[in-house]
C-alpha cells in the first residue's frame, strides 16, 4: 500500500519535473486564479503572463491583458490561442484539465487552503518561472509582518467574532461565515479574535437567526470584495443587522463593514489583511 507521505513526494516529483526549464526560457502563463496570478506579480514573473481570468483585478498590471474565462466559464478556445506553456487552474476543473493534458500543456492545479499552503503556493510558482529566490523573500516578508500583527494583540481580550463572507444584500438572509478552517480563520485568530465558528471543521458555514443569537458574537466584521455593496449602501447594510438586537454585537454597536479585495483573497497581502483585522479588533494597539 502507497503511504499518504509517499504519494505527496510523488506528487511533489511530478510538479518538480514539469516546472524544470531552460536556462533563460520564460512560460507563457495564463492564469484562472487571482490568488495566483497576484502571487505570480509579487515575485516577478508578471512579464510571463500572457491571460488572466475574468474576475482578476490586481495587480494593475493586468488591466490590457486578454480574459480567459473563470471557474465556470472557462475559455479553452481562447486559452489555447495564447499558446500557453503553464496554465493555473482550480481543483475542481477537472475536464479543463483533461483537455490541456491531451493538448500537451502542463497545469497547476490549484486547492484552497490555509496560510502554509498560501506560503508554499508561492514558492510552486517560484520553481515554475525561475523566481524562487524572490518567492522565498515574498514569504519571509509576509511572516515576519504576520508576526508582527501577531505581537501587537498579544495578551490582549480576545473579542468572540462572527466573520462574515458573504450574504444577501440588504437582507440577512443566506449569510456565509467563517468556519474553523481555512485562511479566514487563521488570520482572524493571528488579528485577535476567537471565531465563534471555530469548532466547525470547514472553510464555511450558514447559520440560521437562532445559531447566530446562540454563539453571541461580541463582534460582527463582515468582509466584503470591491462590488459586493456600493459604496453610498455601506451604511444601510450594517443598519440589517439591528434586526438581531439580542445579539451582543449588535447591541453595543460592533458591526464593522471592511472593504477590499486584498481582504479576501488568499495571495501575498495576506499580512495586510491581518492588520486590517487586528486594527478593526484592537484598535487600542495601533496607537
Amino acid at each position: 500500500m502507497v503511504t499518504r507521505s509517499k504519494k505527496l513526494v510523488a506528487t511533489a516529483l511530478v510538479f518538480a519535473a514539469c516546472v524544470v526549464t531552460t536556462a533563460g526560457q520564460q512560460r507563457r502563463i495564463v492564469s484562472l486564479v487571482p490568488a495566483l496570478t497576484e502571487m505570480l506579480f509579487a515575485i516577478g514573473a508578471g512579464p510571463q503572463v500572457v491571460g488572466v481570468g475574468s474576475f482578476d483585478t490586481f495587480p494593475p498590471e493586468i488591466t490590457n491583458l486578454p480574459r480567459v474565462g473563470a471557474l465556470l466559464d472557462p475559455d479553452t478556445e481562447r486559452i489555447l490561442s495564447l499558446r500557453p506553456t503553464l496554465v493555473l487552474t482550480y481543483g475542481s476543473q477537472t475536464d479543463l484539465h483533461k483537455q490541456f493534458e491531451r493538448a500537451g500543456i502542463k497545469a497547476y492545479i490549484y486547492r484552497h487552503g490555509g496560510i502554509d499552503t498560501i506560503y508554499q503556493t508561492l514558492r510552486d510558482l517560484g520553481d515554475a518561472t525561475g523566481q524562487r529566490k524572490q518567492a522565498d523573500d515574498v514569504v519571509r516578508d509576509m511572516q515576519s509582518r504576520i508576526e508582527a500583527v501577531r505581537a501587537r494583540v498579544k495578551g490582549r481580550v480576545r473579542p468572540r467574532v462572527l466573520l462574515v463572507i458573504g450574504r444577501q444584500p440588504k437582507t440577512l438572509r443566506e449569510i456565509y461565515a467563517s468556519g474553523g478552517v481555512g485562511f479566514l480563520h487563521e488570520i482572524l485568530e493571528i488579528a485577535g479574535g476567537r471565531n465563534v465558528f471555530g469548532d466547525a471543521a470547514r472553510e464555511s458555514v450558514q447559520p440560521s437567526h437562532e445559531t447566530l443569537i446562540a454563539r453571541a458574537p461580541d463582534v460582527i466584521v463582515e468582509l466584503q470584495a470591491e462590488g459586493m455593496f456600493k459604496s453610498e449602501d455601506l451604511a444601510a447594510e450594517k443598519a440589517v443587522w439591528s434586526t438581531l438586537p439580542s445579539v451582543p454585537a449588535v447591541r453595543n454597536k460592533q458591526v464593522h463593514e471592511l472593504v477590499g479585495q486584498y481582504l479576501v483573497v488568499p495571495g501575498p497581502r495576506l499580512a495586510q489583511a491581518a492588520e486590517t483585522l487586528a486594527r478593526t479588533l484592537h484598535p487600542d494597539a495601533f496607537k
